[in-house]
């Protein structure tokens, strides 16, 4: 299963929602407050790109010299309808400067520094040293996630449904339920998560044989495990 600290920082650098939480600017808007880019960079520092005149950036510029603490607050939920869409959130606390010279005129790029980082999605809670972050990696999967989990349930809905086969004696709980459906939720490097909805709802976990590093050994993966769901 991927790390904690992987997973927190594909989290970070994936298109997933974000909200930056800074004590005292309550009046904002939540858009105003969300980042229009994030860049990780070589320490695990994270940068936020706002517009120059944003809450954001105004409350990093009047701290000045002083630790202006700040929460990145990231929610990713499901690309796919499926009931519970909330898979994860993550949390980076830390302490929050302007980083001049690093965007466009009209913008202005912020430097979270962090200090404490906590996950809480399909695989557990857990909370992640800062430096563990730096050195974490990025799925190679995320930029097309999204993608891949609805083109699975839109051209290949049968083929998820039959990886219940896969499931042994929980394969009843499946076959056994009229309406019952397999939705693709999520999909990483080291294998594909399916949610079974019926009278019941539950997750499975359909692992690779080894880990993927691109598409094309991601379509190898897939026929393997849709031959095996088939025979």
């Amino acid at each position: 299963m991927p790390s904690a600290a992987d997973r927190t920082r594909t989290l970070v650098q994936s298109t997933c929602s974000a909200v930056l939480l800074i004590p005292g600017v309550d009046t904002a808007r939540p858009e105003q407050l969300s980042p229009q880019a994030r860049v990780v960079g070589q320490d695990g520092e994270v940068y936020l790109l706002f517009a120059a005149d944003s809450p954001a950036v105004r409350a990093a510029t009047h701290a000045q010299d002083d630790e202006l603490p700040a929460v990145l607050e990231i929610t990713d939920v499901a690309p796919v309808s499926v009931p519970h869409r909330i898979r994860g959130r993550a949390w980076v606390s830390g302490w929050l400067t302007c980083a001049p010279g690093l965007a466009e005129p009209g913008s202005m790029m912020v430097r979270l520094e962090p200090g404490e980082l906590y996950v809480d999605d399909l695989w557990g809670a857990s909370s992640v040293d800062a430096d563990a972050f730096a050195r974490a990696s990025v799925d190679p999967l995320i930029a097309h996630e999204t993608e891949l989990l609805q083109h699975l349930h839109t051209a290949h809905g049968d083929q998820v449904q039959e990886l219940c086969a896969l499931l042994g004696e929980r394969s009843a709980a499946v076959t056994g339920q009229a309406g019952a459906r397999a939705v693709p939720l999520a999909l990483d490097r080291f294998g594909l998560r399916v949610r079974f909805v019926g009278h019941r709802c539950f997750d499975a976990r359909f692992d690779f044989p080894e880990p993927v590093a691109d598409i094309t050994e991601l379509r190898r993966a897939m026929h393997t495990l849709f031959t095996a769901a088939a025979h």
